[in-house]
């Protein structure tokens, strides 16, 4: 049995965390945990969804798949504290540390991606590079046993791939077939390289404030 925990924090964005979990649980022989500071209902960063961790971060203390979600709650988690010191010493036994849009933050906060290449939201790049990794521009990214993703979305991204490096292509291709993962967005403005200048302006701005 492969134990995959998925952390929660107080505001961290749902995508995030549901994403990953879709595909990972998925996965053959896989069961996953919720796993917060304290068992219970965790508040997204809407605050109007929650979702429950069924279990504490000392109930599950080596799970062989760590993933991270992101969300403004993100940088209440940059000193140390309960969810730095647990990732530690998971990561110390860990098949697989993984982290979707700022959990990267968190992950290299927590001292584990010094020196390695990670991306993480767009437009949090700058504070990666400050946490000591080496920032990259792309939507999932492959350190040794540490896999990142890129902003919100991404985390489904990340977990197909990494569902094909541990079970193989024609595993990962029948769960991305089961959720009809097959986008076709009416926009292309998924990227600050391809959405409208005065788009990638106002919604930093937006996420400037709410910083």
């Amino acid at each position: 049995m492969m134990q995959i925990a998925i952390v929660l924090f107080e505001r961290f964005t749902a995508l995030d965390a549901v994403g990953p979990y879709q595909v990972l649980s998925l996965l053959p022989e896989a069961e996953t945990a919720i796993v917060a500071e304290r068992a219970g209902p965790v508040r997204d960063d809407r605050g109007s969804l929650a979702m429950v961790a069924a279990a504490a971060l000392t109930d599950v203390p080596a799970p062989d798949i760590v993933v991270v979600p992101g969300g403004p709650g993100a940088r209440e988690q940059l000193s140390d504290g309960p969810l730095p010191e647990w990732l530690r010493a998971a990561d110390a036994t860990s098949t697989w540390t993984t982290s979707v849009c700022t959990g990267s933050l968190i992950l290299a906060a927590a001292g584990l991606l010094a020196g390695r290449r990670a991306t993480t939201h767009w437009s949090a790049t700058d504070r990666l590079a400050e946490l000591g990794a080496e920032p990259v521009g792309e939507r999932v990214v492959f350190d040794g046993k540490y896999v990142t993703a890129a902003g919100v979305s991404a985390g489904i991204d990340m977990g197909l791939t990494l569902a094909g490096t541990i079970a193989g292509d024609r595993v990962a291709q029948a769960i991305q077939l089961a959720i009809e993962y097959d986008p076709q967005p009416p926009y292309h403005a998924g990227s600050p390289t391809t959405a409208p200048a005065e788009v990638t302006a106002g919604l930093l701005r937006i996420l400037s404030d709410a910083r």
